[in-house]
């Protein structure tokens, strides 16, 4: 299979068939390029802002609910697209205010057949908390998908293992990670958590970010990162464990190729087990005498 991760950057767009333009353009350049599974960053919907002006675009609160208001429309095109190009595709997250007063950060999986759900954040960040009032969605899913099973862990989320475990031991085999950093070292943050993930997992994880300065948004006005794939360093992936990665704050995709049998192969046959083993620190650390 092929991995499209984008470093995607947010443009002041005048209205919808801009949007509609600028996502069938990256869709089909990724479907050309031969890939099965699109990935796009945390809060790459906000740029469904502009469509309400500049001023509901500056201020977050509104800026939220003009781009909520858009997402039916949005879905649509993802999956119409997802499905004339044959393509998995995970929607750029976005605020989210139904069914609940405060929104979540949700991002929307589809797929060749048509929508298979929708990943809420699970961990808010400080700006999330305090700036924004962004809430927890709801549990962690798994989709199975042609490709593997797939789980999505949205930016910080993918900084705690035990929500990963929580996929892993549901035997998910592709992390997506879309995130949304202002500075270099959320960037790296998550980019950390990202590998220490595939490490522990054995899996593949994709980490697409947001990219560029975005100064008339209020929710995502400076963007850092770099795309990426990453891998267990074992048997069957780079020695490094980056399957792919892109150049610092440059837009466009990264690709990878990865058989399908990669993952269940390294936690088979891999010259480490961190697949199998990770039961036996719960024995370990009953018998730590720390005292």
């Amino acid at each position: 299979m092929r991995i499209a991760t984008a470093a995607y950057p947010l443009d002041l767009l005048a209205n919808w068939e801009a949007y509609q333009a600028k996502l069938t353009h990256w869709v089909s350049q990724a479907a050309a390029s031969g890939a099965d599974l699109l990935v796009f960053p945390e809060y790459g919907a906000m740029e469904l802002a502009a469509l309400e002006g500049a001023g509901i675009a500056a201020n977050p609160e509104t800026a939220m609910r003009a781009v909520d208001g858009h997402i039916p429309a949005a879905d649509e095109l993802h999956d119409r697209l997802a499905q004339s190009h044959g393509v998995h595709i995970l929607a750029a997250s976005a605020p989210v205010y139904d069914p609940g007063p405060r929104p979540v950060n949700q991002a929307r999986l589809f797929g060749p057949g048509g929508g298979l759900g929708a990943q809420d954040k699970q961990i808010m960040t400080m700006g999330e908390r305090v700036e924004l009032d962004v809430h927890p969605g709801g549990p962690l899913r798994v989709f199975d998908t042609g490709l593997g099973r797939i789980g999505v862990l949205i930016c910080y989320d993918v900084e705690f293992p035990l929500l990963a475990r929580t996929l892993i031991e549901a035997k998910v085999e592709i992390i997506l990670t879309p995130s949304c950093t202002e500075k270099l070292s959320g960037y790296w943050r998550v980019r950390v958590g990202a590998m220490a993930r595939a490490l522990e997992g054995q899996c593949i994880v994709v980490h697409s970010p947001t990219v560029g300065d975005a100064d008339w948004c209020a929710v995502a006005s400076g963007n850092t990162g770099a795309a990426a794939i990453y891998g267990p360093p074992d048997l069957g992936f780079p020695e490094t464990g980056v399957l792919a990665e892109g150049k610092m704050n440059q837009p466009g995709w990264v690709y990878a190729d990865i058989p399908q049998d990669a993952v269940a192969k390294v936690r088979s046959d891999g010259r480490v087990r961190n697949f199998a083993h990770w039961v036996e620190q719960a024995d370990r650390v009953k018998a730590a005498k720390l005292t």
